[in-house]
């Protein structure tokens, strides 16, 4: 299955977007499609460590867009048009489609509704089990599978990061001692960062960079 490598899943979804202007729109929207509003808000939210998809479980990558139009497919290249535009979320995660969505759905509530208000059929989401069945209709195989993790679960990945980079900076500092001061720094270093303790500290879900981001 082109949606499954080892435990990493790859989920693509393409939601129609509803068509024309939001009946009743606010005054404030300026007369704007629901694609326009959609595309948005998707601008408005915050990435990296500050992103709402780092309170999601076990998401290794993921990413919004809105799909206009693919006027040319195939090789030769033919003319094509969608008959909709599309809200596409795709995502790397670990472990389970259902369990992935169920926590998406537990952390993001409100930001998930928001965004379905837009697209078709998106009044039929009220919960987690009718969440999971819109997604899965709206789901399609991925067929570039993008897997840039270790496989684990994200709380191990996250934990070998800051070991990691924690490890790298204990040796630049430690450099010169002799081993006396050296075995003494180092039982320092196992108890501060607590290398069994996948919660804290770590590297905070959606940092990219090699600042001490930990929490």
């Amino acid at each position: 299955m082109a949606n499954i490598s080892g435990n990493a899943y790859a989920l693509t979804v393409l939601c129609p977007i509803l068509p024309g202007i939001p009946a009743g729109a606010p005054v404030e929207t300026g007369g704007q499609s629901h694609t326009a509003i959609l595309r948005d808000l998707l601008q408005t939210v915050r990435v990296n460590e500050e992103s709402p998809m780092a309170k999601v479980p076990n998401t290794y990558l993921c990413r919004f867009w809105v799909l206009n139009d693919v006027p040319y497919q195939g090789n030769p290249a033919y003319l094509e048009h969608l008959k909709s535009e599309y809200l596409v979320f795709s995502s790397n995660f670990h472990g389970d489609l259902d369990t992935y969505l169920r926590g998406m759905w537990d952390a993001l509530k409100k930001e998930v509704l928001a965004i379905l208000v837009h697209c078709v059929a998106g009044e039929t989401v009220r919960d987690a089990a009718t969440f999971i069945e819109y997604i899965k209709k709206c789901q399609v195989t991925t067929t570039f599978f993008f897997n840039g993790s270790t496989d684990e679960p994200l709380a191990e990945q996250l934990k070998n990061l800051y070991l990691k980079q924690e490890f790298s900076a204990f040796a630049f500092d430690n450099q010169g001692k002799s081993a006396a001061e050296l075995q003494r720094a180092f039982a320092e270093f196992v108890k501060r960062v607590q290398p069994d303790n996948l919660q804290s500290p770590t590297w905070a879900a959606g940092a990219y960079h090699l600042d001490r981001v930990v929490r």
